[in-house]
């Protein structure tokens, strides 16, 4: 699947997984109101149907009354004509619940026929009245458990409302929780490969030129992987290049130097004619200058054995105070000679670290800050635990960075606006080797903003 293509099949997966819930939820609320409305129905069904049966056996009294008296067939027809419109009523009752409210309207019933038999044998008047006060008593009954009725089934529905209302929320969280693992699930498939070419790119950048870029997730982000790692490769072909190149130039300049400086040489030592004033001035600026440019090549190759050896590490464990201790020392005389004091601080650290490479790119530091800095000064250098890293930190007290040498400062053969005391005669890689060991080590080397002077920072990661 392509990167489109996943986002889409996320975006997908995670709104049917929430319309599976929002249509579960509307059959539930449906069901609910079919059985509310069912309910309500039945409630005032059963109430008209009390209301309407308490009339009619009033009815049936004034008939069954009457005809005791009068003995008139038309009140007899009044009266089951009474009957049979209760017994309407009386289905109400008995279709709502016919094991309660059913067995009572049968009990009605029972009571209408004795009352229909007294009327029958008119000297019987005890007999009616018993009939047609049962028929009361058997009325306020089927009231009552009518009502009790209809509590009951409201608490029923609201059990089954209560219910639902649960399993509802049970498959809202569900259906949340789904579609949060979804999009976890897609977003982790899509920002890794995100992640990893970033990484990729920071690498290119930092020239971190071995490792492959692999790129794993959607099938466009691994072509992009796939061009990343072309580029990678076609950068480390040009960087052969010019490392090869720039080992030939500097081996070839060197040769025709050594006949230059010993051409030099012959004509300082007067071997073919004494020299006069003049000449001997111009010999002189030669010689300098022929100095010079030895120097310059020297560094050309130093820096570039240095970019070579970088990525050959023999790490090994180092006792920071210990290894800042033995860097030190190592600038004693150059310290002396300036009248500077360096100021050792550091915590008992163990690290991982190539202690020849380490010590190179410390010892730059702080040779560029005792030359950089003026006599009487102090020049710290201090190591400290900082957030699962170890960081260094070179301060000088001298004339500092200039802010539009900052973001240039760590690049090869660069050299700042702002000199020392004492002019350097440097060709300004210090700092780039500076930057490669510490790089090759996994760590990156900083220029922090002070009052003043220069303050470096070598940060590295602890191993343990």
């Amino acid at each position: 699947m392509s990167f489109r293509q996943m986002l889409l099949a996320g975006f997908v997966l995670i709104a049917l997984v929430l319309s599976a819930a929002a249509l579960q939820g509307l059959r539930v609320l449906e069901s609910f109101a079919q059985q509310s409305r069912a309910g309500a129905d039945t409630a005032l069904g059963l109430t008209t149907a009390a209301q309407q049966l308490a009339q009619r056996t009033v009815d049936m009294e004034r008939s069954a009354r009457q005809f005791m008296v009068l003995n008139d067939p038309v009140l007899r027809q009044r009266y089951r004509d009474a009957r049979r419109d209760a017994e309407s009523a009386l289905g109400h009752f008995s279709r709502a619940a016919p094991a309660t409210l059913g067995g009572v309207a049968d009990a009605w019933r029972a009571a209408a026929d004795q009352a229909e038999a007294a009327i029958e044998a008119p000297a019987d008047e005890a007999a009616l009245r018993e009939a047609l006060d049962r028929l009361h008593r058997i009325n306020g009954r089927l009231t009552v458990e009518g009502r009790q009725w209809i509590a009951l089934q409201n608490a029923r529905l609201l059990d089954t409302l209560e219910a639902n209302r649960l399993r509802l929320a049970w498959q809202v969280l569900l259906a949340l929780l789904v579609a949060a693992a979804v999009a976890a699930f897609f977003g982790w498939q899509l920002a890794r490969p995100v992640k990893q070419i970033e990484e990729g790119i920071a690498r290119l950048g930092d020239n971190l030129l071995e490792s492959r870029v692999d790129v794993e997730g959607p099938s466009d982000l691994r072509q992009v992987g796939l061009r990343l790692d072309w580029l990678r490769q076609r950068l480390a072909e040009l960087e052969t290049d010019r490392a090869r190149m720039l080992r030939h130039v500097s081996h070839e300049l060197k040769t025709p130097l050594a006949a230059v400086r010993e051409g030099i040489a012959l004509l300082d030592d007067e071997v073919t004619e004494p020299l006069a004033d003049g000449q001997r001035e111009v010999v002189d600026i030669l010689r300098d200058n022929a100095h010079l440019l030895q120097g310059r090549i020297e560094d050309l190759l130093d820096f570039n054995a240095a970019v070579f050896d970088a990525r050959r590490l023999k790490p090994g464990p180092i006792r920071v105070d210990e290894f800042l201790n033995e860097v030190a020392d190592g600038h004693r005389l150059q310290a002396k000679a300036r009248e500077v004091d360096i100021a050792l601080a550091s915590e008992p650290i163990a690290v991982e670290a190539d202690a020849g490479k380490l010590g190179v790119a410390v010892g730059n530091l702080l040779a560029n800050a005792i030359s950089f800095s003026a006599a009487g000064s102090v020049v710290t250098l201090r190591a400290r635990r900082a957030s699962g890293q170890i960081h260094i930190d070179c301060i000088d007290t001298g004339p500092g960075i200039d802010e539009n040498d900052v973001p240039r400062i760590f690049d090869p053969f660069f050299q700042g606006r702002r000199q020392g005391a004492t002019p350097r005669q440097g060709s300004g890689v210090g700092l780039s080797i500076v930057r490669e060991y510490v790089q090759a080590h996994g760590g990156r080397v900083l220029l922090l903003s002070g009052d003043g002077g220069a303050h470096f920072r070598i940060e590295l990661p602890l191993t343990h």
